[in-house]
């Protein structure tokens, strides 16, 4: 069976010798974010994943999500206990507002919750995940009546939340929304239409269901423009509070998926149901980008989560499982054979799996922290700074993180052989569950796509401008340490591949837009490896530090940077191929008439 062990060790250097997290503790939330506070987070929620959600994991893949005749939804057994529990512990309310019972800390601190409760049981995480995204969509765009309905007990755990986007006919084109809402004269509407693929739908892990839902009103424009958001609760509230009558939305069937079984993935069917505005008609999208921008960063997250969890058990595999003998001789005689881990091969690919892990970790905390300071800051460059690195690394966390992390889980597999591919070792199911993740939340060449089309070009190029800018200043600064050199080199060269990538679509893609479709998927992973690469230098850096001033664990910090080194030597060249790619245009990509598929 697997195990799961949170790295709460490694967070804590990234956050404190990497990134420098308590040098904002003059900000609100940060203030209230002392080090022992972050340290007891990390632990409890830690200690959390692993004897409450990780244990539970593989029952709910099994049993799944079962719908009766009345459209109710029943979840895994041991499912409610968990989940119970890290409500109880306010952990879904960590970053929320206080004034509605949140506990108002940085959102980092969440995104590093997310990770551990993913990587133990990514189905379970799912129901507070998005629960969390609801109540950031809600915080930011709701009226004070609909905060003070719905927040205290969203964030309480008391009720969930999810988003209804997708129809049968429209995922990607949101335009093209037939879900339609009637004014009932109240300020209330009627919302009446179906919506496929909501994640924790319908589902007795509690008493009520807070949908966030995409519709029409009648007579809006037609396309993006003419949406607007609702909330639309499975059983309505009265007016102390109480929970009334069912409300006229139902869960009409389940998804049969592939992964996450323990997720309630479902058909709602929503019958002149009873919702009220979010925000201002016509600019659902808006609103509800809020929910869907935390959902894809959540997304990533899960890439992320997989990766590790499946990385954990084929490392412990590697290091008992005897086969063969190592290539330079038996390297224990007593045994028949030696373990696996001694192979190179074996290596190159655990190597390869565990440099992402923590580069990825970094770039996760990195960009969230960016987020945090920029809207706990008081000053208008913070503020800037925060928003365009969050627009532009949104679609490469999800989509790089996403496809990366399936293919760690595919290669963490591979390191069990035949075992890898029965049930009972739990190898199969990440690879499953983390399958998903490359698809919801737009779907990954669509994130390429955002990150071409939309967030490189905007307002001038400035967020990739103020990246390149960053990144040069940090080789520049350390240019003179000769022990830095092995990773400011690679980076350097790797960094001039981007920038090249992107120098070509802007003289090649406004004359021609096939070039930037056809290499958008390329230059997002271009990208994200020189983003990692830059957090593997800087992890190098604190590394070196903490050597030097005796303050680091002087062979912790050695494997640090021996794995951040495998990266820049192994990983990171991968650019080169990925500009090359880029500058072939899409020529060859279109010339095919559709019938010669």
């Amino acid at each position: 069976m697997p195990s799961y062990k949170a790295p709460v060790e490694d967070t804590l250097f990234l956050l404190y010798d990497v990134l420098g997290f308590e040098r904002h503790a003059n900000l609100p939330g940060f203030s209230d974010a002392s080090r022992d506070v972050v340290e007891a987070v990390l632990q409890e929620t830690g200690k959390l994943a692993e004897e409450a959600f990780q244990p539970v994991n593989r029952i709910g893949d099994v049993q799944g999500c079962v719908r009766a005749d009345d459209g109710s939804v029943a979840i895994p057994k041991g499912f409610k206990a968990a989940y119970d529990a890290f409500a109880e512990g306010g952990w879904i309310g960590l970053s929320a507002d206080p004034e509605y019972g949140g506990q108002g800390l940085p959102h980092t601190l969440a995104a590093i919750v997310n990770e551990y409760v993913s990587s133990a049981n990514m189905a379970l995480a799912m129901y507070p995940g998005l629960t969390q995204g609801a109540i950031a969509a809600l915080t930011l765009h709701g009226s004070d009546a609909l905060k003070r309905t719905y927040l205290p007990k969203m964030i309480a755990g008391d009720w969930t939340g999810t988003m209804n986007l997708t129809e049968p006919h429209c995922g990607t084109d949101l335009g093209l929304i037939k879900t339609k809402a009637v004014p009932n004269g109240d300020g209330s509407y009627r919302i009446t239409g179906t919506k496929i693929f909501i994640s924790a739908g319908e589902h007795d892990l509690t008493e009520n269901i807070v949908h966030l839902v995409l519709a029409r009103i009648e007579g809006a424009p037609e396309g993006t423009k003419g949406i607007s958001l609702f909330v639309v609760p499975k059983l309505l509230i009265n007016d102390d509070g109480s929970l009334g009558d069912r409300n006229g939305v139902s869960c009409g069937s389940l998804e049969h998926k592939m992964g996450i079984h323990g997720n309630a993935t479902c058909v709602m069917n929503y019958d002149g149901a009873t919702g009220w505005l979010v925000g201002v008609e016509h600019r659902g999208l808006p609103a509800m980008f809020t929910m869907m921008n935390e959902a894809r960063l959540g997304v990533g997250i899960q890439g992320l989560a997989q990766s590790e969890v499946a990385y954990q058990n084929a490392v412990a595999y590697a290091k008992d499982r005897l086969q063969g003998r190592a290539l330079t001789g038996a390297q224990d005689a007593a045994k028949p054979a030696d373990p696996i881990i001694v192979h190179p091969d074996v290596r190159r690919t655990l190597l390869s799996i565990k440099a992402f892990n923590e580069a990825a970790r970094a770039l996760i905390l990195w960009t969230s922290l960016k987020g945090d300071v920029g809207h706990a800051s008081d000053d208008a460059k913070d503020k800037q700074t925060g928003d365009d690195l969050m627009g532009l690394l949104t679609p490469v966390i999800k989509g790089v993180i996403t496809d990366v992390g399936f293919d760690n889980t595919v290669k963490a597999q591979q390191m069990f052989g035949g075992h890898g591919y029965v049930a009972e070792w739990g190898m199969e199911q990440f690879v499953r569950d983390a399958r998903i993740a490359m698809i919801y939340e737009g779907a990954n060449g669509v994130q390429a796509m955002d990150l071409v089309g939309r967030k490189l070009g905007r307002d001038g190029g400035r967020a990739i401008m103020a990246l390149f800018k960053e990144i040069d200043g940090f080789l520049a600064a350390n240019a003179a340490d000769e022990g830095m050199k092995p990773f400011l080199e690679p980076l350097k060269k790797a960094r001039g591949d981007l920038q090249s990538a992107t120098m070509w679509f802007m003289a090649n893609a406004m004359a021609k837009p096939d070039n930037a479709g056809a290499g958008a998927t390329d230059y997002m992973h271009l990208f994200g490896l020189v983003a990692l690469g830059y957090m593997w230098a800087k992890i190098a850096r604190a590394a070196l530090d903490k050597t030097v001033d005796g303050t680091g664990d002087a062979a912790a910090m050695g494997v640090k940077l021996t794995t951040g080194r495998f990266f820049m030597e192994r990983c990171l060249p991968e650019t080169g191929a990925r500009l090359a790619a880029i500058s072939a245009g899409a020529d060859a990509v279109m010339a095919l008439p559709a019938e010669a598929f």
